[in-house]
C-alpha cells in the first residue's frame, strides 16, 4: 500500500472535528512564548514570505490564527481589472477545472461526484449550474488565506452544510470518493455579470474556521445544515477582488458557473499555481 492511500485511509479512523478543534484552540492561544513559537516554526517550515504581509513582524500578531489569515501590502497582488476577465480568488493551485458533466465535477483522474451534494442536496439550487463549469483551487498551509471576488457579485443565499474534515490535499483527492461534498463546507450563491456563481469555502482537517466578511465565523457553528437568505432591501454587494472570507488554516475553494458562462484559460491544467487577481477565463457577460 502506498503512502497517500495509507494517509487516507487513516483519516476515516482519526477523531477528525476533535483533533480540528483542539488545533483551533492552540491557533488562538495568546500567550506570547506559545504562539511566537508557532508562528516562527510555521514560517520557517514553509518558507513564507512576510514582506508581502502589511504586519511584517511575525511576534506582533495576536495569535497563530491572526498571522495565518494576515493581511497583504495593497500591492501584493494586483487585481486584473479587464471586465471581460474573471480572475482567481485566492493564492493556490489548480486542482482540478473544466466543464460539469451530467451534473457531476471532476475531483481527480477518474474520481468524480455529484455538484446536487455538493451545493447541499438541494436539486433546485443546483440546476441553474448543469451543463456549466467549475474551478477548483486548493490552498496549501504557505499561500495567503483570504478569499476574495472573482468578478463583481450580489449575495443571494448561503448554505452552511456540516460533514466531515478529511485533509484536501492531492492524496486525499485522489482516494477519497466525494471528498468536496462530504466535508463541512459553506455554499455562497451569487448573482453576477456572467449569470449565477456559487463559491464554495470547503472545511479540511485541522481547519479551525471559515469566515465571510458578511457573518463574521460561520463554521464550525451548529451541526445542522442552515440557510440564510440575503435578498433584502440592503443587499450584500463585492466588488471584484473585494475579500469575502478567509480560512483558518488552509483548505479549498470551488467556483461554479452556468453554461455558457466562462472560457477557462488553455494552459490551466492540475496543479497549476494561481495567485489572487490573475487571470482564469473569460467571461460570457450575460445581457
Amino acid at each position: 500500500m502506498n503512502k497517500s492511500k495509507l494517509f487516507s485511509l487513516l483519516q476515516y479512523v482519526i477523531p477528525q472535528h476533535l483533533l480540528s478543534r483542539l488545533t483551533g484552540r492552540l491557533a488562538e492561544c495568546r500567550i506570547a512564548w506559545v504562539k511566537n513559537q508557532l508562528i516562527k516554526l510555521f514560517i520557517k517550515h514553509f518558507n513564507v514570505d512576510m514582506s508581502e504581509a502589511l504586519q511584517e513582524e511575525p511576534t506582533a500578531y495576536a495569535n497563530f490564527n491572526d498571522f495565518f489569515t494576515r493581511e497583504l501590502k495593497p500591492d501584493a497582488r494586483e487585481i486584473l481589472a479587464d471586465p471581460t476577465q474573471l480572475v482567481s480568488p485566492a493564492d493556490g493551485a489548480i486542482s482540478e477545472l473544466g466543464l460539469l458533466q451530467h451534473g457531476q465535477l471532476l475531483q481527480a483522474k477518474g474520481i468524480n461526484y455529484s455538484l446536487t451534494r455538493l451545493l447541499g442536496g438541494n436539486l433546485e439550487k443546483a440546476q441553474p449550474f448543469m451543463g456549466g463549469s467549475f474551478a477548483t483551487i486548493y490552498l496549501s498551509p504557505s499561500d495567503y488565506h483570504r478569499v476574495h471576488m472573482p468578478l463583481q457579485g450580489r449575495l443571494l443565499e448561503t448554505i452552511y452544510v456540516p460533514g466531515k474534515l478529511f485533509s484536501v490535499n492531492q492524496a486525499t483527492a485522489d482516494n477519497v470518493p466525494d471528498l468536496f461534498a462530504r466535508n463541512e463546507r459553506l455554499v455562497c450563491f451569487f448573482e453576477t455579470p456572467a449569470g449565477p456563481m456559487a463559491l464554495i469555502l470547503v472545511g479540511a482537517m485541522i481547519v479551525a474556521g471559515i469566515e465571510t466578511v458578511w457573518d463574521g465565523q460561520v463554521a464550525p457553528p451548529a451541526r445542522q445544515v442552515t440557510l440564510k437568505d440575503f435578498n433584502d432591501p440592503q443587499p450584500v454587494v463585492l466588488e471584484k477582488g473585494q475579500e469575502m472570507g478567509r480560512f483558518k488554516l488552509g483548505s479549498t475553494a470551488i467556483l461554479v458557473f452556468g453554461p455558457d458562462a466562462v472560457v477557462w484559460n488553455d494552459y490551466l491544467q492540475n496543479g497549476t499555481k494561481v495567485k489572487l487577481g490573475e487571470a482564469l477565463a473569460t467571461l460570457k457577460v450575460k445581457n
